[in-house]
């Protein structure tokens, strides 16, 4: 049988069929299945991407790349620091002291965090304290917080607010909290409600004079990497004999991506099963052209067609509808793609997922494990009748059809 006889019978089993019209409905389904099932696939795995790398970007903000934390107490100072920025050139660098306060103003209290920074190297790694700190000249005394904080002290630029320290002071024979005025000068808003209603900065100097550290000694220093993953195991070497240790973003924050991470692998799961579903329409759709093509079947087989050739034109009828509905659904999911990135028709309260624009990044690799396990499912769901084709009974068809 030549291949162009091949191509009209797969064309003739392509057309509606009017005598059996659910064969050709069933067809219909599968191609329109498969397409949906491909094209939310893509918007969602863009969704799950676009969201971790949003809250990612967030953590980077507040959390840093990489940050190393002193074991006991004065093991990080400024010679350890000279010593890494001469090692480290391509990193940047900011040291700080941090300690829990409660923010007093008139009647209104809020609890939080305070670091103490040099603020051109905060400035350095940290754009959200830039943007807050702009050409402001902060003086020993002066703080910057979040905008939650602000918002329910009632702060504006210059007024005064009393900051409790959880460290006491001896009076007598009692022990009161040490307290000290600050100057508010500005305010960030990082998107993350739990960082902008708790962290506060002042200067380095102003936390070593309340907190009684020696100059030049910090509680640790953040660190900005492009490459962290490579750069901690480096670290660590250089700080395993100086009473450091340093910590990734991902250690301080693994439950939460681990937990973004199997939520994705089960929705590509369960959405996959939309993709299998609709395969079902394509395995019912070519049974019942086999059932109804038996007489035809037959007449080719009796005629010197091969078992293969039989195999091929139903295997080629399943593969096109479902080819067809995965490229149609891959240029529907791109053009979905397209309209929420473009079109501000998803609105997100920016409190809680960081930002009100509905993030979207497709993965290269995610895109790739779309495309093959859909063409897997496809062609599992086309052998299946088209192997059923060849089983016919060539006389016995003949003789009683």
């Amino acid at each position: 049988m030549n291949k162009q006889l091949v191509n009209f019978i797969v064309k003739k089993y392509l057309r509606f069929d009017k005598k059996n019209p659910f064969i050709s409905i069933s067809a219909i389904l599968a191609f329109v299945g498969v397409a949906i099932g491909v094209m939310v696939l893509i918007l969602s795995m863009a969704i799950m991407n676009g969201t971790a790398k949003e809250f990612e970007k967030k953590l980077f903000t507040m959390n840093y790349p990489l940050t190393i934390y002193s074991k006991f107490n004065n093991a990080i100072d400024k010679s350890l620091l000279d010593e890494l920025q001469i090692k480290y050139p391509n990193l940047k660098f900011s040291p700080y002291i941090s300690s829990q306060v409660i923010a007093q103003s008139g009647e209104d209290m809020n609890g939080g965090m305070i670091f103490g920074v040099i603020p051109n190297k905060e400035a350095s790694i940290n754009d959200i304290y830039k943007k807050a700190l702009g050409n402001l000249k902060l003086s020993k005394y002066d703080i910057i917080t979040g905008a939650g904080i602000s918002s329910k002290l009632f702060l504006n630029p210059g007024v005064k607010t009393t900051l409790y320290f959880t460290s006491l002071n001896p009076t007598g024979f009692s022990m009161i909290p040490k307290m000290k005025r600050f100057t508010f000068q500005n305010s960030f808003k990082s998107g993350l409600n739990a960082y902008d209603q708790a962290y506060m900065y002042t200067s380095i100097e102003a936390l070593q004079t309340l907190l009684k550290k020696p100059k030049d000694t910090y509680d640790g220093i953040h660190i900005y990497s492009d490459n962290a993953f490579d750069d901690i195991k480096k670290l660590r070497e250089d700080l395993k004999d100086t009473g450091a240790g340093v910590l990734g973003w991902w250690q301080q924050n693994g439950n939460f991506f681990a937990a973004m991470k199997m939520e994705k692998t089960a929705l590509f799961i369960v959405l996959m099963l939309i993709i299998l579903v609709a395969s079902l329409n394509i395995i019912s759709s070519l049974l019942m052209t086999v059932m109804s093509r038996r007489k035809e079947i037959a007449l080719l087989l009796s005629m010197g067609a091969s078992n293969k050739e039989i195999k091929s034109i139903f295997l080629r009828v399943g593969t096109i509808i479902g080819f067809s509905g995965i490229l149609t659904g891959i240029a529907l999911g791109f053009f979905g793609y397209w309209i929420l990135d473009t079109f501000d028709i998803v609105s997100l309260p920016a409190d809680v997922y960081g930002t009100s624009k509905l993030p979207l990044d497709l993965a290269l690799s995610d895109f790739i494990s779309i495309v093959i396990g859909a063409i897997i499912i496809v062609l599992v769901s086309s052998y299946y009748p088209a192997s059923k084709a060849t089983k016919i009974d060539v006389i016995d068809v003949l003789r009683n059809e």
